[in-house]
């Protein structure tokens, strides 16, 4: 028998991840209802409009709802969406206490679901496995608190950091398993983001494709850098059955005169000699498309920008067991150091095998990389 409190908030944060590919842009969500230590509801939000967390585990409870403490992986939404509030319905079914991983960074409730808990005479604990939930919804947290989507960079590369021959071949430098990889975590991101360049390139679609049917309907809006209007109708990016496609072009720029079709969109920003001006991408994506996560593959140059501007927030690179030598193309285009506290800080916080490749997935130290700044300049001064 389950009786230890952080057993049940980790049942509920599971819950919760099996909307991966389903919640967004809502929040990944996971509720247990537990009543003299056993579990008599469980829930999940699957998907926008459809029930939250708590009111599938009500549902589930039934009678026996009476009494029980809820543990919640993000904060009882108070206000009216598309579902009534789903603090109400606890109120209403009398729970006696709910326990809750953290607190809505969403303005519309951010601390009042807890508030009108409370007044309902509800006991309730904020905390258990916060760091957990966040990482689960760290896309949400981003778009809510930042107004940008949690943007991770793909990067793939020999073991000597190589991402394609002198000559520009790349097909394949990872496996099959690698490969198959990649479309999971496009299909867990609702925005694609490229170039050009990329899809020129290597003919790119850019869409989820699994080998079975499991999630096959997931796509992502598609977002492509294309400053200088290079991309026609068709090319295989517009042929193919993907998701919406938001082409971004610098500030005079007009789409070609063609007829392009309807799941087609183009959006103008300003640029500067270092490229569009990528976060005002971002933040459009965020505000007006309401995107959590943003997922990128891209070369050198973007992958070099994204993280000198301090935009990437994740790296994921995948490294296969292959040499291909000095004069291959490099992995990032980042300015020329001088000095060491220069160089972008990386925490490794995943390394698996897939197949012959290995990922490693790493978080970007911003702060740790102004901290060293600031630790150099001391020393020069001193």
């Amino acid at each position: 028998m389950i009786d230890s409190a952080e057993h049940f908030m980790q049942r509920a944060l599971q819950l919760a991840a099996q909307a991966r590919y389903t919640a967004a842009p809502n929040p990944m969500v996971g509720c247990v209802l537990v009543k003299h230590q056993q579990i008599i509801g469980e829930g999940w939000h699957q998907r926008p409009g459809g029930h939250h967390a708590e009111v599938f585990a009500l549902q589930q409870a039934g009678a026996a709802a009476v009494g029980a403490t809820a543990y919640v992986t993000l904060e009882p939404c108070s206000h009216f969406g598309r579902t009534p509030p789903c603090t109400n319905a606890l109120i209403d079914a009398g729970i006696s206490k709910v326990v809750v991983a953290m607190q809505d960074p969403n303005p519309l409730v951010a601390g009042s679901g807890i508030e009108r808990l409370r007044a309902a005479g509800i006991v309730v604990e904020v905390g258990l496995l916060a760091a957990q939930a966040q990482q689960l919804n760290r896309g949400f947290i981003s778009r809510m608190s930042r107004n940008r989507p949690f943007v991770q960079v793909k990067l793939a590369a020999s073991l000597d950091g190589a991402t394609a021959l002198s000559n520009g071949a790349s097909k394949w430098i990872t496996a099959a398993a690698a490969r198959a990889d990649v479309h999971h975590q496009r299909a867990a991101s609702q925005a694609i983001l490229s170039t050009a360049q990329t899809v020129l390139r290597d003919d790119a679609q850019l869409t989820v494709r699994f080998a079975n049917s499991e999630q096959a309907a997931a796509q992502p809006l598609r977002v492509i850098l294309d400053r200088r209007a290079q991309l026609r109708p068709d090319q295989a990016l517009f042929r193919c059955e993907g998701g919406p496609i938001l082409l971004v072009y610098a500030e005079q720029t007009q789409p070609p005169a063609t007829t392009w079709p309807a799941h087609v969109r183009w959006l103008n920003v300003a640029e500067s000699a270092a490229g569009l001006d990528v976060n005002a991408v971002l933040s459009h994506l965020a505000v007006n498309e309401q995107i959590n996560s943003v997922w990128t593959e891209c070369g050198a140059t973007l992958a070099g920008q994204l993280i000198t501007q301090q935009l990437a927030d994740e790296l994921i690179v995948y490294l296969a067991p292959k040499l291909l030598g000095s004069q291959a193309q490099p992995l990032l285009a980042l300015p020329t150091l001088t000095a060491l506290n220069e160089a972008t800080p990386l925490r490794f916080t995943d390394v698996q095998t897939l197949g012959e490749d290995i990922r490693i997935t790493a978080t970007v130290c911003y702060s740790d990389l102004s901290e060293s700044a600031t630790e150099g300049n001391r020393s020069v001064t001193s």
